[in-house]
């Protein structure tokens, strides 16, 4: 069984910053690819970056030059660094973990970005 728990949401102004948290647990694959998620209301849930244990990492373009992945894999780890925060990134994040056929999420943080 594997588990993720989310941290590090909140509401704040356009401008600021938060960070992101997800610690796995469980029965973990060593080499993986974990990454963050987000759905905003009404909307379907999309990327936003990933990076695999060999430190690969992936950005949608709306986040590029703003947000930063990292992790820690030998505390099975992710973090997301948000700054220069938007109205429009205004979601619920996931965290996600994969490789090969399995795929685990968390159970989400909601972000809110609002004056």
């Amino acid at each position: 069984q594997v588990q993720l728990v989310e941290s590090g949401g909140g509401l704040v102004q356009p401008g600021e910053s938060l960070r992101l948290s997800c610690a796995a647990s469980g029965s973990i694959f060593s080499r993986n690819v974990m990454g963050w998620y987000r759905q905003a209301p009404g909307k379907q849930r999309v990327l936003v970056a990933t990076i695999s244990t060999e430190g690969v990492k992936r950005y949608v373009d709306s986040v590029k030059g703003r947000f930063a992945i990292s992790r820690d894999n030998v505390k099975k780890t992710v973090y997301l660094q948000m700054n220069s925060l938007k109205p429009e990134d205004t979601a619920t994040y996931y965290c996600n973990i994969q490789w090969g056929r399995d795929n685990y999420w968390g159970q989400g943080t909601q972000v809110t970005v609002s004056s």
